[in-house]
């Protein structure tokens, strides 16, 4: 059924077979159809896309994604027939069913609902990405955390003095065991809430379990004590640690199959007074977007960042604390620039995501892979464009400006808290200022801020006191129109669902290479940028805020007046 609606949106002239062939490398790297990885492009809207499916299956589209089903209803499609078929019961209205499908003219799989549920089936159509983002919210696919929190919550009471030895290893590797459907529940509890890291951490008289969503922390849940050991052991078996080793931080990794899609988990254990601490890195490919048009980039910006990266070379820094998607703008970047006839190589601590096309190299200090060791060896492998995780010390610097002299582009990032400082940072590194003026292109500050819940989404009050503190005049404050989240459901009552990018995209111009030669300070720079057109970050914040994309809590969080 794919081949024929990708036919008839080529008959119709709705996409090209350029854009057919960018969604099929992205469908590659995150799964799923095409015609889902073609509206991630862009190549069409999801507006056109509905539209172009009740055309096609002359049936009215339903916004399932966002709807409130009577679990009743639910419950008469078990969860694998949902997901085998791509369908999502809606409503029921005495024996007729009305079912939301990915491709209604399946016949198999309408005999088959009609057998299951006794019901004469009325068919609607959604995307796929609806259809799977509505089994994902009505659907657990393990039992609930509450249900499994029941079994242990009997007869339990904290004690002083835990014992920690003695656990029967069957319990953690059994599927029916408590410890194994509790870590399963949780994992698929943090991904179906889109957490980017979980943290299990053991305490003296508990032990909590945190889930870090939209860049937040929240509480989730607090198994009993006597679980903290058989907890911790069955996370390091999966991510193949050793779990005699208690006395030294250790690293790995799990890699799971959930939801129809492949997750990966970076693992980090760490000895506390109590415990073991572990961290898990989320890393799911289909929430990854490696779309520059869809980061959040004002206009006139992201076609300076485009001209930057499409140059045949020098060098494109991206600056910000940890967690503010750096990583996720440079695969961005390679992917609008990652074309046959382009020799792509990366040096990454770890490597996050495979790119299809991209050669990519994990560092390891211990037997001297390091960041420069990787970048020399590139050298000698006939490297168009280099991406280097991070510049950390001269001997890095030294070989990345060398590179971006001699016909290569370089992309990199650093730790500084604006673009104009960073060319001090590099200065202050040993490397001298004709270097660096002659081999930057472009520097780029970023951090995220929380999208408001498109859901639940409501007009704002400014108060007065905070208008001074955002850096408005009387008049910008007058004319300006707030929105926040009121909370509801679909953003687990946080009023927030997503981040956005903001930006500060400095060109290296013809006026600040002279003034990079005549070591001015980093104010001065940062005016000439300014004069010149550049949005600082808190600028670039305030038009997310005018544009009711965030709040002024993210604003103030995220940037300072300083920014």
């Amino acid at each position: 059924m794919q081949d024929t609606l990708i036919q008839r949106l080529i008959q119709e002239k709705k996409i090209t077979q350029q854009q057919i062939a960018d969604a099929t490398r992205l469908q590659k790297t995150n799964g799923g159809s095409l015609s889902n990885s073609l509206v991630k492009l862009g190549a069409l809207s999801e507006e056109e896309f509905n539209e172009f499916l009740t055309k096609v299956f002359g049936v009215p589209v339903v916004d399932i994604a966002a709807a409130e089903v009577d679990p009743a209803v639910i419950r008469l499609i078990p969860a694998d027939v949902a997901s085998r078929f791509q369908v999502v019961p809606y409503k029921r209205n005495g024996r007729q069913l009305t079912v939301v499908m990915a491709n209604p003219s399946n016949i198999f799989a309408l005999d088959d609902i009609k057998f299951i549920t006794g019901c004469e089936v009325v068919t609607r159509v959604a995307s796929e990405g609806a259809i799977k983002k509505a089994i994902d919210r009505f659907y657990d696919s393990a039992e609930s955390l509450s249900d499994i929190m029941k079994e242990f919550n009997e007869d339990v009471e904290l004690v002083e003095d835990v014992e920690e030895e003695g656990v029967n290893l069957g319990e953690l590797t059994g599927e029916e065991a408590p410890v194994v459907k509790l870590v399963n529940s949780m994992l698929a509890d943090a991904i179906r809430k889109g957490a980017s890291d979980i943290h299990v951490e053991p305490f003296e008289k508990a032990v909590r379990v945190r889930f870090r969503i939209d860049g937040e922390l929240y509480e989730m849940m607090s198994p009993p004590l006597r679980m903290k050991l058989a907890m911790i052991s069955r996370l390091k078996i999966m991510a193949e640690l050793d779990i005699a080793e208690r006395r030294v931080p250790q690293d790995g990794r799990i890699r799971l199959r959930m939801f129809n899609k492949n997750i990966d988990l970076r693992v980090s254990s760490l000895p506390t007074i109590f415990g073991e601490k572990i961290v898990m890195r989320i890393l799911d490919k289909g929430n990854l977007n490696i779309d520059l048009t869809k980061l959040g980039f004002d206009a006139g910006a992201l076609k300076t960042l485009e001209r930057a990266v499409d140059m045949p070379y020098g060098m494109v820094l991206v600056t910000g604390p940890t967690g503010s998607g750096k990583t996720t703008t440079l695969y961005s970047a390679l992917t609008r620039v990652n074309k046959p006839a382009v020799n792509i190589m990366t040096a990454e601590d770890p490597v996050e995501y495979n790119l299809d096309g991209v050669n990519q190299v994990n560092v390891n200090d211990e037997v001297g892979l390091t960041f420069a060791a990787a970048l020399r060896s590139f050298l000698r492998q006939d490297p168009n464009i280099v991406m280097v995780g991070e510049i950390r010390d001269i001997e890095t610097a030294s070989i990345a400006v060398k590179a971006a002299l001699t016909g290569h582009l370089v992309l990199s990032t650093l730790h500084t808290n604006d673009a104009p400082s960073t060319l001090n940072r590099m200065v202050d590194m040993g490397v001298e200022p004709f270097l660096v003026a002659s081999s930057v292109n472009l520097i780029m500050a970023q951090r995220l801020v929380r999208r408001i819940c498109k859901n639940c989404k409501r007009e704002g009050v400014l108060h007065p006191e905070i208008v001074q503190e955002l850096g408005l005049s009387d008049k910008e404050a007058k004319d300006m129109s707030i929105a926040e989240g009121a909370g509801c459901v679909e953003c687990n009552n946080t009023g927030y669902k997503g981040r956005q990018g903001v930006y500060e995209v400095m060109p290296i111009t013809a006026g600040i290479r002279d003034m990079i030669l005549d070591r001015a300070p980093t104010s001065e720079i940062k005016k000439l940028a300014v004069k010149e057109g550049m949005l600082t970050l808190r600028a670039h914040a305030l038009v997310k805020l005018r544009d009711g994309l965030t709040t002024v809590e993210e604003v103030l969080k995220e940037t300072s007046k300083d920014d």
